[in-house]
């Protein structure tokens, strides 16, 4: 049977730049069936769903709802929650961790300074903590959004939890259905498409050594898609793999053509041309939807280094 992810791979469609854009990641457990908005249609409080949306809108947060692998139809909530709030801009990547018995508490968050990068509403309210333990790896599994990240992320998820992969989530929504599996690790916030078990290992090994695999993967959500495209291609031709190594420092331009500055930590910068193009010939961005579209590609054109000039002293 063709799917939107069946299809994408056979097309050959390229991964990069495609990941969901957001500097601070709220995860919340929720355990039990999802819908296509899990934040109002699953069995946390719809009123309460529609409240953190609210909260959180413009402030570069993004509120997913996670579950552990496995079967999920009505379980029995647990007396307490496990809450994570995870910053992805390189130099100030941190993950912490929280336990709330009423999810209510996360409308308390100063959920502008949490974007910013700043977790101390997340210690005052929730009592949150560094977290100490694993990345964290969360496997879209949500069948209500696309039926790919069911019948592909969940086996995925299970097979990881099986073999013994600690801090392995379902996560409710990461965005490109058709890269089935879908997966975000956190802290550094790199997403991952058409994933396997054995190659998430070697990425959540190297999360744990604070470094990023390029294989497959779909880019940092710390930057808006031209800037995933760009930094990803920086990596790819300095061989830098170093976790926070690298930063977009400038993006200008507007579709279909961008140049983006890439800065290294040690001072060195790349000027990178990347050109919006189409998947072609037209297939389906969802197994949701009948209609044919050309999803839309990040083209990197060229990747030139700046060269830096100091004065001679005289």
């Amino acid at each position: 049977m063709s799917t939107c992810s069946s299809v994408s791979r056979d097309f050959g469609e390229p991964v990069s730049g495609t990941a969901a854009t957001a500097r601070t990641w709220l995860l919340l457990e929720q355990p039990g069936p999802w819908g296509v908005k899990a934040l109002t249609s699953s069995h946390l409080d719809p009123a309460l769903g529609r409240a953190l949306e609210a909260a959180a809108k413009d402030t570069g947060v993004r509120i997913v709802l996670i579950r552990r692998p496995g079967r999920h139809a009505d379980r029995r909530m647990p007396a307490a929650r496990r809450v994570y709030v995870a910053h992805t801009v390189p130099g100030n990547v941190w993950l912490h961790a929280a336990t709330t018995s009423d999810p209510g508490q996360l409308l308390a968050l100063d959920f502008a300074a949490l974007g910013r990068g700043d977790h101390r509403s997340f210690g005052a309210v929730l009592g949150g903590r560094p977290h100490d333990g694993d990345p964290l790896a969360l496997v879209c599994t949500n069948g209500k959004r696309d039926r790919c990240c069911a019948l592909l992320g969940r086996p995925l998820a299970a097979e990881l939890a099986t073999s013994g992969v600690e801090g392995v989530w379902e996560v409710t929504h990461l965005g490109g259905h058709r890269f089935a599996p879908t997966v975000l690790v956190l802290p550094y916030g790199y997403a991952y498409g058409r994933a396997e078990a054995h190659t998430l290992k070697e990425v959540l090994l190297g999360a744990r050594e604070g470094r990023i695999v390029l294989d497959g993967c779909r880019g940092s959500s710390a930057w808006d898609r031209p800037g995933q495209a760009a930094e990803l291609a920086v990596r790819d031709r300095t061989g830098e793999y170093a976790a926070q190594a690298l930063s977009v420092v400038r993006t200008t331009g507007a579709a279909p053509r961008w140049e983006v500055t890439v800065a290294h930590t040690d001072g060195r910068r790349w000027q990178v041309a990347v050109a919006q193009g189409a998947a072609l010939p037209p297939r389906p961005e969802s197994c949701g939807t009948a209609v044919l579209g050309s999803p839309a590609r990040m083209d990197v054109v060229e990747v030139r280094e700046m060269r830096t000039t100091t004065a001679l002293a005289s």
